[in-house]
């Protein structure tokens, strides 16, 4: 037998650790593989919910928008119903409106035209009235009273003052001066010393009264000027000018008591020209 020759190769040494190399980046390979895989399905279901929400988004404003769009519908609709609605009303109301001008304008016509038949008929029996037998009726009746007037000045059974004015005595010869028309007549009363007292032009104050002898004493004030009347009896008149006056004004105490008197203050209706100073009188 011959002998056999056997030879062994062996392995390069650099060989094992290049197949573990090899297989790590194989399995590191297929790590990242599947971590991508991974990711990529996670972004995909991220995406599709995403994508399925902003579908129900869309939907919900879709549906949102539509709803709203039927109500304007149905408002338009509404609203071209009431404006026909006006708009044949306002038709009648313009033709009773036209009718009611046409009416009165026909009644005014008429009630022109009655009163002017009125007028001329009214003019007519007056003027057929109007005979002189009427016009001298009248003046006879206008004589009556003038004469009357006089009568009663005559009548009058009053003490005139050193100015010719009439001194009234009590609120029915006051009643009776006003008739003459001469003067004007305020009647006042001041209730309690001190007390201001506004009457015409004039302003009253009562600073004493003596009962027993019926004298009082006032202060008097005329535009800012204070006069004081000492111990005056009843029915004395006192005079007294105001700024442009030409005749006096007149003050007289009728009535006097405790703490309190009445009278009134006459003014003449003549007072027409100015006067250059107010002074007090008596």
């Amino acid at each position: 037998m011959s002998d056999e020759t056997i030879i062994e190769r062996e392995s390069p040494a650099w060989q094992l650790p290049a197949i573990i190399v090899l297989g790590l980046i194989a399995v590191g390979g297929l790590w990242f593989g599947w971590n991508a895989s991974s990711k990529l399905d996670a972004t995909q279901a991220s995406v599709a919910t995403q994508l399925k929400s902003t579908q129900q988004s869309m939907q919900q404003d879709v549906s949102s928008l539509k709803d709203r769009l039927a109500q304007d519908e149905k408002a338009n609709t509404d609203l071209q119903g009431d404006l026909t609605v006006v708009t044949k009303k306002l038709k009648i109301t313009q033709g009773q409106l036209k009718n009611a001008r046409e009416e009165a304008a026909k009644l005014n016509d008429e009630t022109t035209q009655k009163l002017t038949a009125l007028d001329t008929s009214v003019h007519t029996e007056l003027a057929t009235k109007a005979t002189s037998d009427d016009v001298k009726t009248v003046d006879t009746k206008v004589g009556t009273v003038r004469t009357d007037l006089d009568s009663t000045k005559e009548d009058l059974k009053m003490a005139r003052s050193e100015m010719g004015t009439l001194i009234a005595r009590n609120h029915d010869e006051i009643d009776q001066l006003r008739r003459l028309g001469e003067r004007e007549y305020v009647e006042f009363t001041v209730d309690g010393k001190n007390k201001p007292t506004k009457v015409g032009n004039v302003t009253v104050e009562l600073k004493g009264v003596n009962e027993k002898n019926n004298r009082f004493t006032v202060v008097m004030t005329v535009e800012d000027k204070r006069f004081e009347k000492k111990n005056r009896a009843l029915n004395e008149p006192v005079f007294f000018y105001t700024s442009g006056a030409r005749f006096p004004e007149e003050m007289v105490i009728n009535k006097a008591g405790k703490n309190m008197v009445s009278g009134y203050v006459s003014i003449p209706k003549a007072n027409s020209q100015p006067q250059t100073t107010s002074t007090s009188g008596n």
